[in-house]
């Protein structure tokens, strides 16, 4: 039996899987083992095949109150002789299958999006191909691959460790262990459990300090996680609070409009009786329509599709949500914490002034082109002092430089590491002296320490160089570079060396500090952060990464939007201040000054929320401190956004409510963490998103309101057709004593399918009608129907079935107004009544999407800026003419054919709702600016 990788050694297994530990595998060979090994993800439960997906369209509860209707349809078709074509029943028919192919269509439209999502968040890892550092989909690795992790990186796949240097694996999703585990690449002797395997890393796991490579053992279910779990299934996540609230409107309407179909049945049969089968189906069938036509059913399938549309147009403006739901939150963010490197700034970062015992060296250029010009202010000693400097830099460094096939020069790794890649070109005499020395060993960056060092050597001399924020560096070093020699760090001096720091961060610039030392035995058996002591200072370099143009006006827009800008870095507190007071952050004349993460650890939970309500910037801040921020944030009532790039930010963009994880610069980590990725690392791409998150919510809105406002409407016509029609003396002229009927089954439910679907869909695209920046967030417990909107929804509702009972008025014999009966002979009158009523319910619901649009805004303001909503407008009126003029349509509808007079009539009535809804919006302005 073959032992156990993680009892061969490194080069064995290296071996095994015909791989240079050096040069990684080619593209082509790392092709050929895909295509022989398959992709590396997990097995999935199997998709729900797409017929089941349609007959679960058949599952509400109304649209079994349908088809039992359709049975009873054809019963009573049958008990009647089964003459001609049981004409009901096809037409319900046709009406239930469309309404579940429109659902169907409008689920796949959906689960497509939410998967076009899905790839776009997909995990990557670095491994070495060809040579070079290459970054990959995850689901791309294959056995053989050298994986090249460091801290925040998410193990893409199993592997044997080829080097490790302080590195920590957290691996309580495999083992349940808490405390991240240290690993080594040296092999054991023993077979032993998967906890205490230190030399393997494992698919699913997450490196929570420290670098190291791996040679690939395992993918996909080949892996620990594989065998764990051979069949995957989905957790079912719980409803949001909009999905909540829709079921619970939903629930609400049914029970109501149950009762008043009852009502109503009740009614007609009361006064009409019930002399045959086929009147007590078309009673019962009346009753069920009404009911399947007051509540929306569509309802949740259109907000699915709303909301992924509306995030995938925010994913092609490089803000990707990874939940569909997490949109009702980004409307009502009221405090957005941002990183100031990469989101504020442009993350291009250029090596400046190098600042040393001697004097100083400016250095000319921008970007990552290795050119530009040097002015030395200091001799051949601050000369000599700046190549030491940049030298030690440039070796304790994990960044990458290189030019593209586009003559482009790009960075892989931390843009401060990559500025001294750079600057190493522009000082002749630096890249020699790079290339004495061979790394050894690596602490790496820890944010706590704020410090990286590494052992080199050159031959048989080996050193220490670390770098890192110049005041802790400064604290760990006891002489400083003077030329060839060193002298001791008094006081006075370190006092002088701070000053200098604070100038440099006064100027804007983002400071390092470069040390060295010789090392020691003790050094180069275990190396670690321990090494750090007794240094020799070099000297500090000023960073320059100018504001983004953009994000000044973006945080303006913030603030007129009722947003507070919040700055977190690790920056110089005065570099942080100067830096928010030149975008905005900071007001001009303000006394405001940076809160460190020192001013931080003495403050009580209590004592912290009062700060942050007065606090905009925060500098020398630690992940936990991030933490805090969000908590006390979030005590003080605000809806908190946190951008976050490194492994430690996660738990702070957990605890936020939207968590906004870096998409170049971000770990996987954090993009496992965050709801939102941000793809271009731009603040005013996360106010941009802001900006849609409300769109989509007040696009929502727009639709539920003219949703219910519509099906209100059909209610009451019939309501107040069956109730208040006698009372007035309308009446069948076939049939004096009994009650005339407003609208059929059939006609209920054409328009519940011509007049939801298309209109609601076009609205939940509508562009920004109302400008969305010019008021505060949305309070994140406010309801979306709140009594305001529930008032204009029973208001409009009541509107339509009052203006329907007037034209019923009109065109039938008896009650106040009469008219136009006799236009029409006798035996026409009820049907061309009914369908008068009935096509001008349907011009009264068109001209309510209109209204819809905007809550305060005349219905004419941004007129024909939806050209969807007018395309689905206008096919809904071709539809409703062609079911009043064509003859089979007419048969089947139980409609007849209107002359002018009575379209006039219809579209006139259209227009009352309009007309209605423009004097409430006007009543509505005049109280606002009073």
């Amino acid at each position: 039996m073959t032992a156990p990788v993680y009892t061969r050694s490194a080069e064995e297994v290296a071996h095994e899987t015909a791989v240079d530990p050096g040069r990684g595998l080619t593209s082509e060979e790392a092709a050929e083992r895909l295509a022989r090994y398959g992709p590396n993800e997990l097995r999935c439960a199997e998709a729900e095949p797409a017929w089941r997906r349609f007959l679960r369209q058949f599952a509400d509860p109304l649209i079994h109150l349908l088809l039992a209707a359709i049975v009873i349809s054809l019963v009573a078709w049958f008990a009647e002789g089964a003459a001609g074509l049981p004409v009901d029943a096809l037409v319900i028919a046709v009406i239930v299958i469309a309404n579940a192919v429109l659902g169907f269509v409008q689920e796949n439209k959906a689960e497509n999006a939410v998967a076009a999502l899905s790839d776009m968040t997909a995990t990557h890892s670095t491994v070495l191909r060809d040579g070079r550092l290459t970054d990959v989909a995850s689901s791309q690795i294959v056995p053989g691959d050298i994986l090249v992790l460091s801290e925040g990186d998410a193990v893409g796949a199993d592997g044997r460790l080829l080097t490790a240097s302080s590195l920590r694996v957290q691996e309580a999703s495999l083992t349940g262990e808490s405390e991240a585990v240290e690993k080594s690449a040296t092999p054991l002797s023993d077979e032993v459990p998967l906890g205490d395997r230190v030399n393997m890393v494992y698919k699913g796991t997450a490196v929570a300090r420290g670098v190291g490579r791996a040679v690939v053992t395992g993918t996909g279910m080949d892996t620990e996680m594989g065998r764990i779990a051979t069949l995957l299934d989905e957790t079912q996540r719980d409803p949001s609070p909009l999905q909540q609230e829709i079921a619970k409107i939903s629930k609400m309407l049914g029970l109501l409009v149950v009762v008043i179909a009852i009502v109503v049945m009740g009614a007609v049969a009361l006064v009409n009786g019930v002399d045959s089968l086929e009147e007590g189906v078309d009673i019962l069938l009346m009753g069920v329509s009404l009911a399947v036509a007051a509540v929306p059913e569509g309802l949740p399938a259109i907000l699915s599709l709303v909301l992924a549309i509306g995030v995938q147009v925010m994913a092609r403006r490089n803000a990707v949500m990874k939940d569909l739901h997490s949109v009702e939150t980004l409307g009502s963010v009221s405090v957005i914490c941002s990183d100031k490197t990469g989101t504020l700034t442009r993350n291009e970062m250029t090596l400046r002034e190098i600042v040393t015992a001697s004097g100083r060296v400016r250095l000319t250029g921008t970007g990552y082109a290795p050119e530009g010009d040097v002015e030395i202010d200091g001799g051949d000693e601050a000369a000599a002092e700046a190549r030491r400097l940049l030298a030690s830099g440039v070796i304790a460094n994990n960044a990458q430089l290189s030019r593209g096939d586009d003559g482009q020069w790009g960075i892989q790794g931390d843009p401060t590491e990559a500025a001294f890649l750079v600057a190493q070109h522009k000082l002749e005499g630096v890249a020699e002296r790079v290339g004495w020395y061979e790394r050894d060993a690596e602490a790496p960056f820890d944010s706590d320490r704020k410090l990286m060092s590494v052992l080199g050597h050159r031959e048989d001399q080996h050193r220490v160089f670390a770098k890192g924020a110049p005041d802790v560096l400064l604290g760990k070093c006891v002489q400083e570079q003077v030329g060839r020699g060193q002298r001791p760090l008094t006081d006075e001096r370190r006092d002088e060396l701070s000053r200098t720091i604070e100038r440099l961060s006064e100027q804007g610039y983002r400071t390092l500090g470069v040390a060295w030392r010789e090392a020691e035995d003790a050094d180069r058996d275990g190396f670690d952060e321990s090494a750090e002591h007794d240094l020799v200072w070099v000297g500090v370099v000023g960073i320059i990464d100018p504001p983004r143009d953009e994000a000044a006006t973006a945080i303006a827009e913030a603030h007129g939007a009722g947003i507070k800008t919040v700055m977190i870095t690790g920056d110089h507190p005065v570099t942080a201040a100067r830096i928010a007071r030149d975008l905005g952050i900071i007001e001009d004349g303000s006394s405001q000054r940076a809160v460190t993460g020192r001013d931080l650890d003495a403050l009580s939970d209590g004592e912290l929320t009062d700060v942050v309500r007065r606090t905009s910037v925060y500098a020398r801040v630690s992940p936990e401190h991030k933490l805090r921020i969000v908590d006390a944030l979030q005590a003080d009532k605000q809806i908190v956004s946190m951008t976050g790039d490194g492994v430690n930010d996660a738990p702070a963009l957990k605890s936020a409510d939207i968590g906004i994880a870096m998409g170049i610069t971000g770990t996987e980590v954090t993009k496992e963490a965050g709801e939102m990725i941000l793809g271009d690392d731009n603040y005013a791409t996360i106010v941009a998103a802001v900006r849609q998150g409300r769109v989509i919510f007040d696009n929502i809105k727009k639709f539920i309101r003219y949703l219910l406002s519509s099906n209100m409407g059909e209610v009451a016509t019939v309501f107040l057709g069956v109730v208040l029609g006698s009372f007035i003396g309308l009446a069948d002229p076939g049939n004096p004593g009994a009650t005339v009927v407003p609208l059929l089954a059939t006609q209920i439910l054409w328009i519940n399918l011509v007049t939801d679907s298309g209109p609601a869909l076009a609205m939940g695209v509508d562009p920004e009608i109302d400008d969305v920046m010019h008021r505060k967030p949305r309070a994140h417990d406010e309801r979306i129907i709140d009594g305001h909107m529930w008032g204009r929804i029973i208001g409009t509702g009541l509107v339509m079935g009052l203006t329907s009972l007037v034209i019923y008025d009109l065109t039938l014999p008896g009650g106040f107004l009469g008219g136009l009966e006799h236009l029409v002979g006798t035996d026409q009158q009820l049907d061309v009544a009914r369908t008068t009523v009935f096509t001008s319910l349907v011009m009264m619901q068109l001209f309510n999407a209109l209204n819809s649009r905007s809550d305060m805004g005349s219905a004419f303001h941004h007129l024909f800026t939806n050209k969807w909503l007018w395309l689905s407008i206008l096919g809904a009126a071709a539809a409703q003419v062609a079911v009043v003029q064509v003859p089979f349509l007419q048969h089947a509808f139980g409609t007849t054919s209107l002359d002018w007079i009575h379209w006039a009539v219809a579209v006139g009535a259209g227009l009352t709702v309009l007309v209605y809804e423009e004097i409430v919006k006007a009543v509505r302005r005049a109280a606002t600016r009073r």
